[in-house]
């Protein structure tokens, strides 16, 4: 977004798609580097009971930082204002209800129904959400 908004000389298409690219490189180039390079130690590590549990943890933690940065975007995505409280020494982000984004709701329940009912694949999924909040964006003039 930033790359086609402060585009410099190129056409901002063009400068958004290498942004675009640019930011997809660099934010799972290193992670597939480490799964590729660590991955055949792992099944070594296996027969350590303390590494092994070690591992178990870690991927707990993982599971919880994904389930986070899942509910962050849905938020974010669903809801166009949120609410700060704190409370128990947290502070939560809770959604206004007033400003729910009709167009990405009925977006995710289709992309949900079609991925649990329908059992079609996270590609075909992610390409018809795609399209279809392409044509959206440019029909409501977002684009």
């Amino acid at each position: 977004m930033g790359a086609f908004r402060a585009p410099g000389s190129l056409n901002p298409l063009l400068a958004g798609t290498l942004g675009g690219l640019l930011t997809t490189w660099v934010t799972f180039t290193p992670c597939f580097l480490w799964i590729f390079v660590g991955a055949p130690f792992v099944e070594t590590l296996r027969s350590n009971k303390a590494l092994s549990a070690a591992l178990a943890t870690i991927t707990a933690a993982v599971v919880g930082v994904i389930l986070n940065l899942a509910v962050w975007f849905a938020l974010h995505v669903l809801f166009g204002a949120l609410r700060e409280v704190k409370g128990f020494g947290m502070t939560f982000d809770v959604p206004v209800p007033s400003s729910v984004n009709i167009a990405s709701l009925v977006l995710t329940l289709g992309a949900l129904l079609a991925v649990f009912r329908f059992k079609i694949g996270m590609l075909p999924v992610l390409a018809g959400c795609s399209i279809l909040g392409l044509l959206y964006g440019m029909a409501t003039g977002a684009i």
